[in-house]
C-alpha cells in the first residue's frame, strides 16, 4: 500500500483549525494520516494551541518501579528529500506561491535567526540555537505535502479495513503481552484503558514501523519560516528546540512526518511539552526509545483530554425501522435509556451497562451502514485525531484486542466514492438550495452532513446524512 499517495495533509476541521497534532502529529506516520488525507470524514489537522513550556508532568508514585525495556525501533535511514515540484499550492494561498515560496526560501536563515530571541525566552542556550539550527536547509518538498489535494478517496469501510487488519489486531496483543508489566501499572495510575493505548499506537505508526522519515527539526524549521501555516509551526519549531535543548530526545531519533509528529504515538512537539512523562525515571521524556515514557506519555494525553476510567467509547447498534435519522447529530446527545426508548438495541442482545451515560448517534455510511452511540471516550480519541473514521478505527481495533466480533452489520459496499471535486460540487448544490455546508471545499464534516440531512428531509428521502452518489445525481438534477 502507498502510504504516501494516501496520506491526508495528515492533516486537519481540525486541521486547517488546527493543523494537527497530527496533520502534523500523524504526518506520514499515522495510518491516521491515511484518514486525514482528503478524506472525507477529515476534519483538518490535529494541533494543539500553543502552551508554555513546564515542567515534565510528574511521574506517579506506582510507576517507580522497573524501568521498561525499549519499543521497537522504527527505521531512520538518512533521509533522501524529493524535489519540489516548483509549483504554487493547490490552496490558492498567497505564501502558497510559487514565487513566495522562492522568496521565503532564499530568507530562510535570517527567518531562524530572527527566531532567536523567542528561544532565549525559552531558556534555550545561544550554544543549543546554534547547534542545532547552523547549517539546516528549507526541506521545501513539504510544500507539495502541506497543499496536497487528493483527488479521490477511500470509503469509510476500506479505512476501517486497512487499520483494523488481523495483522494489526495480533501485533497489538503481541505487544499486550509483552509488556504487560508497564501497562498494568500506567492503566492503574492513569485510568485509561490500555487496549486503547495500543489502537493509537497501531494505528499512528503500525506499531512503530511507520513514523516517518524526516529530521523533525528540518521540518519545523521550514514550516515556520515558509507557507501558509507559519505562526502555528513556530510554536513547534520553538518546542522542537527545548526538547533537543532538555535532551529529552536524542537529536538522531527526533524523526517524524513532515509536518513533525514523531515517536510511535505521534506526539507534536507542543503537545509533548503538555503531556510526555519520564516513567522510568532517568530524567528523560523520551517517547521514542522508552516503552514506559510512550505508554504513559500517552495515556496522560487522553487523561487530561477527560478520559472516563472504566467506560468504553460506544456501542453498536440496531436501529429500527421508521427511525428519525434526524436524531443522528452529533450536538443531540441522549441518555442510553432514552435512546432505548426510541428502539435502538444492540446486535448482539446484551444491555448497555450504564443507561445514565449520554451518548449520540452516528450513522457514518449512511441508514444501509452500521450504526454507533458514541460515548464520552469517543470523543477524547476525537481530540487525539478529529476524524471520525480514525476515532472508530481506534475503538473497534482496542475491542479486537480484547477479543471483540467485528461489526454485525455490513457497510455499504456498493456505494461508489465521491471524488473530492464531486464532494466540492456537492456543497455548492447545497448551497445554491439554501442547505449551508459552509466554504465548498471537498471536506465533508458535521456541517456539510447536517445540510445533507436537512435536504434528504426536504424532499421525502431517510435523512441520514449520507453524502452518496444517489444524492449528488438528484441535486443535479434540480
Amino acid at each position: 500500500m502507498d502510504i504516501a499517495a494516501l496520506a491526508r495533509g495528515p492533516m486537519s476541521e481540525a486541521r486547517d483549525r488546527t493543523m494537527p497534532r497530527h496533520s502534523a502529529r500523524l504526518g506520514l506516520a499515522a495510518m491516521a494520516t491515511l484518514l486525514l488525507g482528503a478524506a472525507a470524514f477529515a476534519q483538518g489537522d490535529r494541533m494543539l494551541p500553543p502552551m508554555p513550556i513546564g515542567k515534565p508532568a510528574a511521574r506517579p508514585a506506582a510507576l517507580a518501579q522497573a524501568a521498561p525495556a525499549q519499543p521497537p525501533r522504527a527505521a531512520t535511514a538518512p533521509v533522501v528529500p524529493k524535489e519540489w515540484t516548483g509549483e504554487s499550492g493547490a490552496s490558492g494561498h498567497p505564501l502558497m506561491q510559487a514565487s513566495e515560496i522562492r522568496k521565503a526560501a532564499a530568507n530562510f536563515e535570517s527567518c531562524l535567526e530572527g527566531m532567536w530571541p523567542l528561544a532565549q525566552k525559552r531558556n534555550i542556550s545561544r550554544a543549543s540555537f546554534d547547534k542545532y539550527v547552523t547549517g539546516l536547509t528549507p526541506d521545501l518538498r513539504i510544500m507539495d505535502l502541506l497543499d496536497a489535494q487528493p483527488e479521490f478517496t477511500k470509503a469509510f469501510w476500506d479505512y476501517l479495513d486497512i487499520l483494523v487488519s488481523d495483522a494489526r489486531i495480533q501485533g497489538g496483543r503481541d505487544l499486550l503481552a509483552k509488556y504487560k508489566p508497564v501497562f498494568d501499572k500506567v492503566e492503574k495510575a492513569y485510568g485509561v484503558d490500555r487496549n486503547i493505548i495500543v489502537a493509537i499506537w497501531g494505528v499512528e505508526s503500525n506499531y512503530g514501523t511507520l513514523g516517518g522519515d524526516r529530521p523533525v527539526i528540518r521540518s519545523t524549521a521550514t514550516l515556520a519560516c515558509i507557507g501558509r501555516r507559519q505562526q502555528y509551526f513556530r510554536e513547534e519549531f520553538l518546542s522542537t528546540l527545548e526538547i533537543l535543548h532538555r535532551g529529552d530526545v536524542k537529536p538522531e531519533r527526533l524523526i517524524g512526518s513532515w509536518a513533525g509528529a514523531f515517536g510511535p504515538t505521534q506526539f507534536m512537539p507542543t503537545s509533548f511539552k503538555r503531556f510526555a512523562v519520564d516513567y522510568d525515571g532517568d530524567g528523560h521524556r523520551d517517547v521514542v526509545d522508552s516503552v514506559g515514557d510512550l505508554v504513559a506519555s500517552t495515556a496522560n494525553n487522553l487523561k487530561k483530554d477527560g478520559w472516563v476510567p472504566g467506560a468504553t467509547w460506544g456501542y453498536e447498534v440496531v436501529v429500527p425501522k421508521g427511525f428519525n435519522y434526524m436524531l443522528a447529530d452529533r450536538r443531540k446527545q441522549h441518555t442510553i435509556a432514552e435512546w432505548e426508548g426510541q428502539g435502538l438495541r444492540r446486535p448482539n442482545g446484551k444491555p448497555f451497562p450504564n443507561p445514565h451515560e449520554k451518548a449520540y448517534l452516528l450513522v457514518p455510511a449512511g441508514y444501509e451502514g452500521p450504526s454507533f452511540l458514541m460515548l464520552q471516550n469517543f470523543s477524547v480519541i476525537m481530540k487525539y485525531n478529529p476524524a471520525e473514521a480514525y476515532a472508530l478505527a481506534i475503538g473497534h481495533l482496542a475491542d479486537r484486542f480484547r477479543g471483540g466480533e467485528a461489526f454485525a452489520q455490513p457497510w455499504p459496499r456498493h456505494e461508489p466514492v465521491l471524488s473530492r471535486d464531486e464532494r466540492r460540487e456537492l456543497q455548492e448544490l447545497l448551497n445554491r438550495k439554501g442547505f449551508d455546508t459552509g466554504e465548498p471545499n471537498g471536506r465533508l464534516g458535521p456541517k456539510a452532513r447536517a445540510a445533507v440531512r436537512d435536504y434528504q428531509a426536504s424532499v421525502g428521502l431517510i435523512p441520514d446524512g449520507f453524502a452518496s452518489a444517489t444524492i449528488l445525481a438528484r441535486l443535479r438534477g434540480g
